[in-house]
């Protein structure tokens, strides 16, 4: 029988991987020991591209401020556009402000409104949403791109499949969100009947700051927070 020829360089891939995985548990390991300490935050999520003068910039850094001063810190991804104003807002109400960073090609970069004991960096996405949804009692999800929906979809997920706990989804924005509320209601949920009208529990619609305290304070009233799996 003829022997199977692999490509060229087959078993350096094979072996590059194998190493691979003890740069991977050193991520996770890095982010468990450090991220165990910050008691509870929330997440706030968004586009790196909007602009400090922009609507949802001074939103979410005003969001933020009040989230501290409910007695959470904030967690971000660490960069800029909402990710800095979310950062920020912590930052000046006196808050925990943390940012899980990744190594990106383009638009990422450490903002500096991050306590410099509470700036974590990740080479791999996956470990960095695995942080994102173990430490944070909640998600304020502000208009973003791809990264944005990654991470909402995500979430949404892992508690309609009750592999987490339930928290909090705030999507901020009406104007922004509204043709993504309307599609998984005309599309998943009534025309295809891919998910059932209970999962649209999941998620709360809103304009406001307040509104979105509103929301935590009411969840928190009837669950402790707690690490979420």
């Amino acid at each position: 029988m003829k022997k199977q020829q692999h490509p060229k360089g087959w078993n350096e891939i094979k072996t590059n991987d194998s190493w691979a995985i003890f740069k991977i548990m050193g991520e996770f390991v890095n982010g468990f020991e450090k991220m165990s300490r910050i008691g509870p935050c929330v997440s706030i999520f968004g586009s790196a591209r909007t602009k400090p003068n922009t609507k949802y910039y001074k939103l979410t850094e005003n969001i933020a401020k009040k989230i501290v001063e409910a007695g959470y810190g904030i967690i971000t991804g660490g960069g800029p556009g909402i990710m800095e104003a979310g950062n920020k807002g912590a930052h000046l109400a006196g808050g925990i402000s943390v940012g899980l960073n990744i190594e990106l090609p383009f638009e990422q970069h450490d903002n500096p409104y991050i306590d410099s004991n509470k700036n974590l960096d990740f080479d791999y996405f996956f470990v960095r949403k695995v942080m994102f949804v173990k430490y944070s009692q909640g998600f304020v999800v502000m208009p973003g791109g791809f990264g944005t929906l990654d991470e909402l979809f995500e979430a949404m997920t892992l508690i309609q499949t009750k592999k987490i706990e339930k928290f909090p989804i705030i999507m901020v924005g009406t104007s922004f969100w509204i043709g993504v509320i309307d599609w998984i209601k005309g599309t998943l949920l009534e025309k295809f009947e891919n998910i059932n009208a209970t999962d649209l529990d999941l998620i709360h619609l809103v304009d406001t700051e307040d509104e979105v305290i509103e929301i935590l304070d009411s969840f928190y009233k009837q669950h402790g927070s707690r690490i979420n799996f």
